[in-house]
């Protein structure tokens, strides 16, 4: 029997969210069944799923989950919902009551849920949990013991108790605008909580090796669960950089291999980007953030190389491609070429050439990572890759397309009033290498970037223009008015 589940939440990248838990239930095949549609000014999902151990795969995974509990009880009011729970322990049946999606609202779980989960041989405790508002620590043991009337007979156990119980509340997402009682409240048994710490343990802030882009921690674990990395695979970042994603796919077992065109920064001498740093130290490498986080082993190599040029060997498949490709803003988009026409390079030059570059157009581009996502990847396989873009300006239609690509994955991260990214997610449908036809319908994002910007400074530029005018006129009319009150 199909038990019930809340997913708590944590209230950031919420347009990650499902993208994130549809990509690892696809890895671990599980089937889950909502009870209600998500709605994203909610930070929790109410589903159904066969076994507990699958809600324990799935937060093995996802970094956005704060915790999963067996849902007891839920209601609108502290009344029903005690009410919910003493039913519980009358329904002797061993069937959930009020369970259907049309009484989503507050249900009744069999008693055998609550009366084996704390015998006496095993420590509890309650915690209280609140959405949108803030409890004191005498109203929160007010709440708990308002749960006196539950079986439980083993002790009390504050830290690392054999089994936590959960009551939350739900006060709305409107900080500004909190109503006195609770819009929702729930009460279950804790399963498992979310990889949130993996943030922590995972900061830049304590990576030895970063760069001026380095992808945030809890963005690059997002990446490696939507392109679905398991232990083995092989995964490429064509654009590594300082190699943040690299870290992200190894710490869930894949290997890893990485290419750039930036020869300075995969050997370590770029300038610092720390505040107050004057030089790079010998460790600080890719190969010395993998022995930092103990994946050393899943490092194969990093090349440089110019990924407009063909560099793989024909039928080479790598299980998931992992990249944050530059915009030309922060990092220049750059391939090797010259603009000359008909230049030839005497043999004499040649030892000690340092080949030219040219700009790699941004629609250029990723249409070579669309053509190679189907040359190089698995049947299956998946690319994960941002995207930018003009907020007032995006449409759909504009994604890169590539007819051997479907895209399951495309989340909104908003960088600034006038621009984002999206995190797309395409896997491969089509086993025919052959196939040619990656697309980039888009503007070109960097001259958007900062005709926008330049436009955006004029109109600041003249608005306070316009104050300062404003406040000459005002300043005589008000001396005026203070000599007649003299």
């Amino acid at each position: 029997m199909w038990r019930r589940y809340l997913m708590w939440f944590a209230h950031e990248h919420v347009d990650f969210r499902n993208s994130e838990i549809q990509s690892i239930i696809s890895l671990f095949n599980i089937p889950m069944k909502f009870i209600e549609t998500p709605c994203v000014q909610k930070p929790y999902w109410i589903v159904e799923l066969p076994t507990e151990e699958c809600v324990k795969k799935i937060a093995s995974r996802s970094v956005l989950l704060k915790n999963c509990i067996e849902l007891w009880s839920r209601a609108k009011t502290e009344e029903q919902l005690h009410q919910n729970l003493r039913s519980a322990l009358q329904n002797k049946s061993g069937t959930w009551l009020g369970t259907s999606s049309h009484n989503v609202d507050s249900h009744v779980c069999p008693s055998e849920l609550i009366e084996g989960c704390c015998p006496a041989d095993k420590s509890f405790k309650v915690e209280v949990e609140t959405f949108c508002k803030h409890f004191t620590m005498k109203e929160k043991v007010t709440k708990i013991e308002s749960f006196s009337y539950l079986p439980l007979e083993g002790p009390v156990k504050l830290k690392d108790p054999d089994i936590t119980l959960s009551y939350m509340e739900f006060y709305g997402s409107d900080p500004n605008n909190v109503p006195e009682l609770p819009y929702d409240l729930f009460f279950g048994r804790l399963i498992a909580d979310g990889q949130r710490d993996l943030i922590q343990v995972h900061s830049l802030k304590k990576r030895e090796f970063i760069g001026n882009t380095s992808m945030d921690a809890q963005l690059a674990i997002i990446m490696a669960n939507q392109a679905k990395v398991n232990d083995g695979d092989l995964v490429l970042d064509p654009f590594v950089g300082s190699g943040s994603l690299l870290v992200a796919a190894a710490h869930f077992g894949a290997y890893v291999w990485g290419s750039d065109i930036d020869f300075m920064m995969l050997h370590g001498r770029t300038r610092p980007t720390r505040f107050g740093q004057k030089v790079r130290t010998k460790e600080e490498s890719i190969l010395g953030n993998m022995r930092q986080y103990g994946s050393a082993g899943r490092y194969l190599d990093v090349l440089v190389s110019d990924f407009s040029r063909p560099l793989w060997r024909p039928g080479l498949a790598f299980d998931a491609i992992l990249t944050d490709p530059p915009y030309g803003v922060r990092e220049p988009t750059e391939k090797i070429g010259i603009e000359r026409d008909n230049y030839t390079l005497s043999e004499a030059h040649l030892v000690n050439h340092i080949p030219s570059k040219v700009e790699y157009g941004i629609p250029e581009m990723y249409g070579d990572l669309l053509n190679f996502a189907v040359r190089h990847l698995r049947l299956g396989g998946r690319l994960v890759c941002w995207y930018p873009m003009v907020r007032d300006e995006y449409s759909g239609c504009q994604l890169p397309q590539h007819p051997g690509l479907a895209l399951v994955g495309n989340s909104e991260q908003v960088l600034s009033k006038l621009t984002s990214r999206r995190l797309l997610t395409y896997e491969k449908t089509s086993d025919d290498v052959h196939i040619e036809g990656g697309t980039y319908t888009g503007v070109n994002f960097r001259e958007k970037y900062f005709a926008v910007g330049e436009q955006s400074r004029r109109e600041r530029r003249e608005r306070k223009a316009e104050e300062l005018a404003a406040n000459a006129r005002w300043r005589p009319q008000t001396r005026d008015l203070v000599n007649k009150t003299d």
